[in-house]
């Protein structure tokens, strides 16, 4: 039985990512390189291996290279113990593709996590890591992604993802701010109140994130199991 739920309603501009107590810090290093060809951008994708804390977008002629900080790393941790203990607490059935490189015949990039929840797309990427496939047209693209923009992208992001056809993005801002945005028939992303696939809200990431901030990371993640368990037996 397939886990998507049916599409939330979108949000307004002004609804969109509401704010946190605290301010992130410690910005990215971005490197933009113009006029780049596609094999540039090859090159350096098969060099790059998982956990080297840089991360490639091309957007068909322009190549951004971001080194990530620390900080970055931290917030990504966060984001994906987040996202486990709300699949476990509701019972949703999911796969990780990490940092994978996903690309079109023209663009690509690495997300800071992304997600199948598809039946069909996880059944495709477990047969293929059954396998032990390096070839990407093996994995399918995936559902949802993750970015962390401590400073502001350089390229369109927003349109190497809709190229994939990514159905839904999360944004972690400057403000900061969470911005759930999904896929619409016409092409743009729009935000929206909740994650179509793991009914959560940014309010809710958002408060996690904030009490992170100020506990100890083993009592943050036994709370945040409870709640998500808790949470799931009552949905």
């Amino acid at each position: 039985m397939s886990t998507i739920a049916p599409t939330q309603p979108t949000a307004s501009a002004d609804d969109a990512g509401p704010s946190l107590a605290f301010v992130p810090s410690g910005g990215d290093q971005r490197t933009v390189f113009r006029g780049v060809g596609r094999h540039i951008y090859d090159a350096l994708s098969e060099a790059l291996t998982e956990g080297q804390h840089v991360r490639l977008a091309y957007d068909g002629k322009d190549l951004e290279i971001m080194v990530t900080s620390n900080v970055h790393e931290h917030w990504k941790e966060l984001f994906g113990t987040i996202v486990r203990a709300v699949t476990m607490g509701r019972d949703i059935d999911y796969l990780s593709c990490g940092e994978t490189t996903s690309n079109t015949e023209e663009r690509g990039l690495q997300a800071d996590l992304s997600y199948y929840f598809d039946p069909e797309k996880i059944r495709a990427a477990r047969e293929a890591l059954a396998r032990d496939s390096r070839n990407p047209a093996d994995y399918p693209k995936p559902d949802l992604a993750i970015e962390i923009d401590l400073s502001a992208p350089q390229i369109d992001r927003p349109r190497i993802y809709m190229d994939l056809r990514v159905v839904e993005v999360w944004r972690f801002v400057k403000g900061p701010k969470l911005i759930m945005e999904q896929l619409q028939e016409d092409g743009p992303y729009a935000p929206v109140v909740a994650s179509k696939f793991l009914r959560i809200r940014p309010e809710d990431v958002l408060r996690w994130l904030n009490d992170a901030a100020s506990e100890g990371e083993s009592a943050w993640n036994r709370r945040l199991n409870q709640w998500a368990m808790g949470w799931g037996q009552q949905g």
